[in-house]
């Protein structure tokens, strides 16, 4: 098996890679004069890594997305320790990238999507996509789960256990609702390092085509103000579940993350009733 120190620059390179390709595609979806705003940041300790995010914001598709990719190391605090898995002693490195999706139209569903390679005391991938829409659309919903199932056959995967993983983590108990209409969520897969890095990057090229055709159907849709008061009401609880719940917005906040970074996540507006 490949050394460590490979497996680890592999996936580095991998996500830096699929960061390019997601920024370049969604441009070519805008079609307007916005562009990505890069900014790069570093933590305190400066041998403990960083990360670059991508921002598009206020256009004539997205009204914000943001593209995250980082590749951070250090010691984590104790009382954080417990939560991670084989971090007894503190020790981690972390890579992974992270998008998230708003639409101007609120006929197009937000989308979100993150993958990622950990190592304490052990190693495995996680990550999964989601899709969460202000309007019920079945046929939107069966062609996501499809694709996504796809993905999974493919790679020798439990999609029903991923898609029920999903279900549950995209919860919001206070509410007793879901965030959206799901997708995949996996974690802790650490058997076979070749074949969960296959994984991933089959997942992360689907996340692109799923995105792209999602944006392509239903990008002509008329909207009003009704629809997009709808569209506000249900990005307030994706910030809930983001501020509440999330465990990448955690994971980030204790391991000395850029803030601005982390909070990318959260929708330009939002309404609450």
């Amino acid at each position: 098996m490949i050394n460590l120190d490979f497996r680890k620059k592999m996936a580095d390179s991998w996500f830096a890679y699929l960061q390019n390709q997601i920024c370049k595609e969604f441009e070519n979806i805008e079609k307007s004069k916005r562009k990505f705003f890069k900014r790069e940041w570093k933590k305190k300790i400066k041998k403990e890594g960083g990360g670059v995010s991508y921002l598009l914001s206020n256009g004539n598709i997205f009204e914000k997305v943001g593209v995250n990719k980082s590749t951070v190391s250090g010691t984590f605090k104790k009382k954080f320790r417990s939560k991670i898995l084989g971090a007894k002693d503190g020790k981690y490195w972390a890579s992974g990238i992270s998008v998230v999706a708003h639409m101007r139209n609120p006929k197009i569903p937000a989308i979100h999507f993150n993958t990622r390679f950990i190592v304490t005391s052990k190693e495995w991938f996680g990550g999964g996509m989601d899709v969460t829409p202000s309007f019920i659309d079945r046929k939107e919903k069966l062609f996501v789960h499809n694709s996504l199932k796809k993905v999974c056959v493919k790679n020798k995967k439990n999609y029903l256990k991923y898609k029920e993983w999903c279900d549950q983590y995209f919860f919001l108990p206070h509410r007793n609702e879901s965030r959206g209409i799901g997708g995949i969520f996996f974690d802790y897969e650490s058997k076979n390092w070749g074949q969960n890095f296959k994984f991933v990057r089959d997942l992360g090229f689907s996340f692109i085509n799923i995105s792209k055709e999602l944006i392509k159907r239903k990008k002509k849709f008329k909207w009003n103000k009704k629809d997009k008061e709808k569209q506000l009401i249900k990005r307030g609880r994706y910030v809930e579940f983001n501020l509440l719940y999330d465990r990448g917005t955690k994971f980030g906040l204790n391991t000395g993350g850029n803030v601005d970074s982390i909070l990318m996540s959260l929708p330009p507006h939002a309404k609450w009733k």
